[in-house]
């Protein structure tokens, strides 16, 4: 995650009052509840990035030995396999 967590609550109170502010949306729960959805929502976007670099982490933990036969950079695997993904699955990060 690229900002700390304890910003989250923050960030959504925040984005919650200007979409009320502006009327962009009609509640139809509580401000209590959008807020802790927007927030849920939040946690989510941020962490994509975070499950995708476990995710290519197993992949290449399952390669490990090929990777040190070959002499293989680590890192520039990693981030060639983390680009491929990203563009396969059309994430934004």
């Amino acid at each position: 995650m690229r900002i700390p967590k304890s910003w989250v609550p923050i960030l959504a109170k925040r984005m919650a009052d200007n979409i009320t502010a502006k009327k962009l949306v009609r509640l139809t729960v509580t401000m209590d509840k959008f807020i802790a959805n927007v927030e849920e929502i939040i946690t989510e976007e941020l962490t994509v990035e975070d499950r995708l670099n476990e995710e290519v982490r197993g992949l290449l933990k399952k390669h490990e030995s090929d990777i040190e036969r070959g002499r293989m950079d680590y890192r520039k695997l990693f981030e060639l396999t983390k680009q491929k993904l990203v563009k396969e699955r059309n994430l934004v990060l």
